[in-house]
């Protein structure tokens, strides 16, 4: 009987044993997993990021344009005014297309 008892003592820590490596490795699956999602949410983010930072460099070099041609100012002072501040000149009709496409 005595062998009995430290065959199943045995057995018991081998479970245990066993029991702890795979709740080790369920708890580093998990975490690389939640670390491949945040991974992921920021490449988004930096995509959207770079997008916004192309788009402000388009504009910026539209307004160097603008300063190193004083006639390019002007045009481009004028086309914000309409473009942005539906503004017109005097006397001037501005037609708005109301149909879909």
């Amino acid at each position: 009987m005595n062998e009995t008892k430290k065959t199943r003592k045995k057995n018991w820590g081998g479970i245990l044993v066993k029991f702890a490596v795979l709740c080790f490795t369920l708890a580093v699956l998990v975490s690389l997993i939640g670390r491949q999602v945040q991974i992921r949410q920021k490449q988004d983010h930096l995509a959207r990021l770079e997008e916004q930072l192309n788009a402000q460099n388009l504009k910026n070099q539209e307004l160097k344009n603008a300063i190193d041609n004083e006639d390019g100012l002007a045009e481009y002072a004028e086309r914000r005014a309409r473009e942005d501040l539906d503004f017109a000149k005097p006397h001037e009709r501005v037609f708005v297309d109301m149909g879909g496409e």
